[in-house]
């Protein structure tokens, strides 16, 4: 043991005086580790977030430039990884949805609604549809990075628009089949840019829904489900309580295209909209991912002082309907599950948020947080 303390002489000096061994795995790729960390460094030193969805992603190029085989990059090793190069998370606290007090006896009328005009009209799940607002930015920064323990100042860079406001309105079935998303920017005019197919753009001044936003949504989106067309088949429209959804024209309107309107109860939408419950934090997930990769590595053009630009719009819509096709049908379905909405739920049907808790599983609590939405946990009224 004395030879093996001399051999560790300088190691054992540099450790805190607590450690009573040299415990854990070392590195099995340590040229690819060592690179990484200084990527990092980099990163954080000129304000860029770092995440552990960009940490495997960089590692996975890296390897691919070494000619390292057989190199995956999971949740695992990037955990190790941080723990060997005593990286942290930052992280935040946010305050959750307060249930109103008779949130159970509402939960059940709003249930037995839905399900009542399921059963006495004979909706399919193809019928059954759930519209939600999702409000974005142009930057998407996290509110937690990857850092040096004991740093005094975290910085993350963005482009000076993670205030400037725009909506998503997400639309799915019951069946697991998706509508196209329909974005609402905050402009008075359409932006002269060429968007990507399957998507729907529109444009106020508030960049939020109203009324003759909702109806847009009905006359262009909403007839696109199936048989929406000829409005030959009952439908129920699944949607939350505010004001743009409740107005006589709106109301009219869905009793013309044979369809039932079940407007959720303020305070439930945590507990009775699907896309709330299952499929809005995942297709954030993967909004902020596309947002990191193009911070990192995309194309920029800066103005004449300096300031790197947004995203164009068509760029951010590319992002949108990407993130939107690879939300899978089983999320969707599970969602509605979930809700009570529909009764069963196929089996062996893995969802995106299912896959995202299994692995989130495998951290502490600090680490598991980067993976959530900053504001999944929040209440929207609309942009001012």
């Amino acid at each position: 043991m004395v030879c093996k303390w001399r051999k560790l002489e300088n190691k054992l000096r540099q450790v805190k005086k607590t450690q009573l061994s040299f415990r854990g795995h070392k590195a099995r790729w340590p040229e690819l580790e060592e690179r990484l960390e200084r990527w990092i460094i980099e990163q954080r030193t000129s304000g860029r977030s770092v995440s552990t969805v960009t940490i495997p992603l960089k590692a996975v190029s890296l390897a691919e430039e070494m000619n390292i085989e057989h190199f995956q990059g999971g949740p695992s090793w990037c955990f190790r990884f941080m723990k060997r190069c005593h990286f942290s998370i930052r992280t935040r606290t946010t305050v959750a949805q307060q249930l109103p007090a008779d949130y159970k006896e509402k939960l059940a009328i709003f249930r037995s609604y839905c399900s009542k005009h399921i059963g006495d009209k004979n909706i399919q799940p193809s019928h059954i549809t759930n519209m939600d607002e999702v409000p974005l930015t142009f930057d998407i920064p996290v509110s937690h990075t990857v850092e040096k323990k004991g740093t005094s100042t975290v910085a993350i860079r963005t482009t000076g628009y993670e205030k400037s406001s725009f909506t998503v309105v997400l639309g799915c079935h019951a069946n697991g089949q998706k509508l196209p998303p329909m974005v609402i920017f905050k402009r008075k005019t359409l932006p002269k840019e060429k968007f990507p197919a399957g998507i729907i753009i529109k444009a106020n001044e508030k960049g939020w829904m109203d009324e003759e936003m909702m109806k847009e949504w009905l006359r262009e989106v909403y007839v696109r489900r199936p048989g929406g067309f000829f409005h030959a088949s009952p439908s129920l429209l699944i949607c939350g309580s505010m004001r743009a959804h409740l107005t006589a024209d709106v109301k009219k309107l869905v009793k013309q295209i044979n369809c039932e309107l079940a407007v959720i109860p303020g305070g439930l939408t945590k507990e009775l909209q699907p896309l709330d419950i299952g499929v809005n934090r995942p297709f954030k997930v993967r909004l902020r991912a596309a947002w990191e990769r193009w911070m990192t590595d995309g194309d920029h053009s800066f103005t004449k002082s300096g300031r790197q630009r947004r995203a164009s719009y068509a760029t951010i819509c590319q992002w949108i309907v990407d993130a939107w096709a690879n939300m899978s049908a089983g999320t969707v379905v599970r969602a509605f599950a979930k809700a009570g909405i529909i009764s069963e739920e196929p089996h062996g049907t893995e969802s995106d948020s299912d896959s995202e808790e299994s692995e989130l599983g495998m951290f502490d609590g600090d680490l598991a947080q980067l993976f959530n939405s900053d504001t999944e946990d929040e209440d929207f009224d609309g942009f001012d």
